[in-house]
């Protein structure tokens, strides 16, 4: 049988890079296009495959009741890559499934480079794709290059969508002052190579929380240009700033909040508590959790030094901001993630309107599939909306409202109801059991086409 001709891949991030695996495993060739370190961007750092920006976190890996928890074993039944490089990397996180930034990069860069089925080439595509790449997963993410974004703009005569995603510092381990933080999970949970004592935790009394609010509102923040002010933050990665102005308990019922946690230098559960989770392997780097922001650097250090155990932080690398672009996905994708302005083009990751590390590369995964079996000429389907998968996809292709769409994470709203008899937790892994169901359903009848 003669090797199918290759598929194209814009973009060599989660989604790209699960895109990618998925299309090659499938035995049909992959020409990944990365423009890094050609042309940079503003927020990365390296120029490997996969890298992680934000946090280094992927939530939650309960599989049974929460929704992203479930997403991850359906990845991982699907033969995700990037599930399997997050499973070999991962460090310390409570109930979460957090990793070595570092070497899930290089895994995800290795397999890929390894792959005899795989060309990566790098550079800028800086326009729409040349008319003999007959099959296209645009997987370029909320960086989009100038260029490429205005080509599709131009195309389909939609303005792309836009919001500030921020990012969290990241401090050294050994700066920490352990006399006075303490490691402790949340109610003690253990999770993915964790033990139940998996965050540095540290305590704040009522008059420094209020201190320290006060601080974060008055501080000086990165402005905005001109042609900025106007695009909105995304609710999940609000910089910390700007949730304390919400009000000044908004910090202590988030990311400060104290539930689950005892200060054992006093025996009582504190007033508010800053946690900070590994970030290596290594165990030598910690991430302040939720600490997203736009304060400017020397304002970062000056303020998050008043934090118990933090007066003596070393930062790896401050915190920061950076503009994200998506394109209306409901108006302008069909239900296979084509463009339907011109169908050789898919569109996959963030940049389709998924908000989440695990969600790109959920759509990834869809997008390299489907691209897969059409070069093969398998038919096959999508994935159940019963599956998070699938619940995922009808919502950026048709379930959510294209006059006010944005950005969105996997949650059990997005799916099908369960029986309404059905209450609390059981309601949970009723959502879970139905979608695992499904999805096995789903790959049996996907296996079959293929045979």
């Amino acid at each position: 049988m003669a090797t199918p001709s290759p598929i194209h891949v814009i973009g060599g991030g989660l989604a790209g890079s699960e895109a990618a695996w998925q299309i090659v495993s499938a035995g049909v060739p992959v020409v990944l296009h990365e423009m890094r370190p050609v042309r940079g961007t503003d927020a990365h750092q390296t120029d490997r495959l996969a890298e992680l920006v934000c946090s280094n976190s992927f939530r939650s890996d309960d599989a049974e009741y929460n929704a992203v928890g479930l997403l991850h074993e359906e990845l991982r039944r699907c033969g995700s890559l990037i599930l399997r490089a997050g499973d070999a990397n991962k460090v310390p996180a409570g109930g979460a499934l957090a990793v070595d930034r570092e070497g899930f990069a290089d895994a995800v860069t290795g397999a890929l480079a390894a792959h005899p089925l795989v060309t990566v080439v790098r550079g800028e595509v800086d326009g729409l794709p040349p008319e003999d790449w007959d099959s296209v997963v645009v997987a370029t993410g909320p960086l989009t290059s100038p260029a490429l974004a205005e080509a599709v703009r131009t195309l389909t005569g939609e303005d792309s969508l836009a919001f500030f995603d921020a990012i969290a510092p990241i401090v050294h381990r050994d700066s920490i002052d352990m006399s006075k933080a303490w490691f402790q999970s949340r109610y003690d949970k253990p999770g993915p190579g964790g033990t139940g004592s998996d965050y540095i935790n540290c305590a704040l009394d009522r008059e420094l929380y209020e201190a320290f609010i006060a601080e974060l509102l008055t501080g000086a923040k990165t402005e905005f240009k001109d042609w900025e002010k106007d695009t909105p933050y995304f609710e999940g990665c609000l910089p910390i700033e700007v949730m304390a102005a919400r009000g000044p308990d908004t910090l202590r019922y988030g990311p400060m909040k104290p539930v689950g946690l005892t200060d054992p230098h006093t025996g009582r559960r504190p007033y508010a508590v800053v946690q900070l989770r590994q970030d290596n392997a290594l165990g030598t780097l910690y991430n302040i959790v939720g600490f997203q922001t736009k304060l400017k650097y020397a304002e970062q250090a000056r303020v998050f030094r008043m934090i118990p155990g933090l007066e003596q932080a070393e930062f790896a690398r401050l915190g920061g901001l950076h503009r994200n672009t998506f394109i209306n996905s409901p108006r302008l994708l069909d239900g296979m993630l084509r463009l339907k302005a011109m169908p050789r083009l898919r569109f996959a990751g963030q940049v389709t309107g998924v908000e989440g590390y695990v969600e790109s590369a959920a759509i990834g995964l869809l997008a390299g599939r489907f691209a897969a079996a059409e070069r093969l000429g398998h038919e096959v389907g999508p994935p159940p909306p019963e599956t998070a998968l699938g619940a995922l996809l009808g919502h950026i292709t048709g379930g959510a409202a294209a006059d006010t769409f944005q950005p969105m994470n996997v949650n059990f709203g997005l799916f099908p109801p369960v029986d309404d008899r059905v209450r609390g937790r059981e309601r949970k892994r009723a959502y879970t059991g139905r979608a695992l169901g499904a999805l096995d359903a789903w790959l049996g009848r996907e296996r079959a086409a293929a045979e």
